[in-house]
């Protein structure tokens, strides 16, 4: 079977690459047509998906699906529409006075072959909008998806193999075998969304091929409180962010800084936070359950190992239910957690949130570099300064204020992380550009006196030389 699946894959790359070869460079309207039949795959089997997503994780909340998911790869979709001629167009460069009346122009140019490797936790979203900036830019496109949600890998297969010929967009599923040997094709751009030390792997892979990667990975990304934030607003809008699919979010707050003495009122009003949006757990269609048992030890795991070490765990249960028959897990909060444990280490990717106390700025800095640069940062208060100074003395792949992963869906930003929480971005025009070759082109005038530079060298040479020196 894996054989099989290895051999298929081989070969929609060969078709992929003659139909690239056979038309380098679509048209506007192709480009266009097929956008419009990716929308259409998105609005016209919106139940299909959600149900789909909800079979792999086990209790899915439909409405996340259809706002965190296919509401903004809708948008994703529209946007590139309105926009596609204008990304397409060349743009002039200017050109420095040695050798005008020559022109610069810059060609966006597609690369031909490119590869998706799409995750788990969102796994519509996630493969789709890349496939979005790939078709937006006139390439074909192969996807592989994530094997923890079969049900929906299937399906996409299947709505992929409805609206699009396999040498325009193809999907291939099948396990982590088959992912290794997917990034293992000579792809002109691979695009990967998953965990850190898998995209490590997956950099290794497309290297021995010198193809270009984009990486969307993880990390641990701080929510900052300032001592000037509304704590009511902050912990309202962390509760929702940190909880959107049960933490299951590479840009979710992995943990909290908040002020010296405030931890155990952070705390509270959080618990407050959480049941008012989750009044019940156990059978809420709105809270999301962990995708796989695997995953689902992993964060126990995390959570008794901070019990033991003496962290003070706080679950949130509002109506004290029982959830051991299901894999949902009760919202946590850690306060107090030394900092080798594993949950202060690890991305948490679920619904534990530590809350750390810092005395100063300066500390709560200085834990944010300290630790690998990550993929979102979020920052709470009023006070520009310090606003400032969190913006200009960390790095992370972007950052929110006053509210939790709103930057994500900016069609008119990039997307992307930095150092170990990715490289590379998409979204809007920086998708459209990550999957085209910017060309630069000259253009020669018949009135050009380059040729005065050439041999045989002499007086000419000398006096226009010395005229270029003094210009340039």
């Amino acid at each position: 079977m894996l054989q099989t699946r290895q051999d298929a894959l081989g070969e929609r790359f060969r078709l992929q690459r003659a139909a690239f070869e056979a038309q380098p460079f679509p048209d506007l309207g192709v480009r266009k047509d097929r956008l419009k039949r990716l929308l259409a795959l998105t609005e016209r089997h919106e139940t299909d998906i959600c149900a789909a997503i909800d079979a792999d994780f086990g209790g899915r909340s439909a409405h996340e699906t259809r706002l965190a998911e296919l509401f903004v790869v809708r948008a994703g979709i529209r946007h590139s529409l309105s926009h596609l001629k204008g990304w397409m167009r060349e743009r002039r460069v200017a050109t420095t006075m040695p050798f005008l009346p020559g022109r610069n122009r810059l060609v966006p140019q597609p690369l031909g072959v490119v590869g998706v490797v799409s995750p788990w936790n969102y796994p519509f979203q996630l493969a789709v909008a890349p496939v979005t900036a790939a078709l937006a830019a006139g390439n074909r496109v192969l996807v592989k998806p994530s094997e923890l949600t079969p049900a929906f890998s299937a399906l996409l297969a299947r709505l992929a193999g409805e609206h699009f010929a396999p040498d325009e967009l193809s999907v291939i599923a099948g396990d982590a075998e088959v992912g290794k040997a997917f990034v293992s094709m000579p792809f002109d751009h691979l695009l990967f969304t998953g965990s850190t030390a898998v995209g490590r792997q997956v950099a290794i892979a497309a290297a021995a091929n010198l193809t270009p990667v984009t990486l969307e990975l993880g990390g641990k990304s701080p929510a900052i409180l300032d001592p000037s934030c509304d704590l009511d607003a902050a912990t309202s809008s962390i509760a929702y962010g940190k909880l959107l699919n049960a933490g299951q979010t590479c840009i979710a707050p992995d943990y909290l800084l908040v002020p010296q003495g405030q931890a155990g009122t952070v705390a509270a009003k959080l618990a407050t936070a959480i049941a008012r949006l989750y009044p019940t757990l156990r059978d809420n269609p709105d809270y999301t359950a962990i995708v796989s048992d695997r995953h689902h030890q992993r964060l126990r795991d995390m959570i008794a190992e901070a019990r033991d070490a003496g962290a003070d765990i706080t679950e949130i249960n509002p109506a004290g239910e029982e959830l051991s028959a299901s894999r949902k897990l009760l919202p946590t909060l850690v306060r107090n957690a030394s900092p080798d444990l594993r949950l202060m280490r690890e991305e948490i990717f679920g619904p534990v949130l530590p809350i750390v106390e810092y005395a100063t700025l300066d500390d709560a800095i200085d834990h944010v570099n300290r630790a690998d640069r990550p993929l979102a940062l979020y920052w709470f208060g009023s006070d520009g300064g310090n606003r400032q100074r969190i913006l200009r003395e960390t790095v992370a792949g972007g950052v929110t204020i006053n509210d939790c992963m709103l930057h994500l869906v900016q069609e008119n930003q990039p997307f992307g992380g930095v150092g170990a929480s990715g490289m590379g971005a998409y979204h809007g025009e920086w998708g459209f550009r990550t999957f085209s070759k910017e060309k630069p082109v000259f253009l020669q005038s018949r009135l050009s006196a380059g040729g005065l530079l050439r041999p045989p060298y002499g007086k000419t040479f000398e006096r226009i030389f010395s005229l270029l020196r003094q210009i340039t």
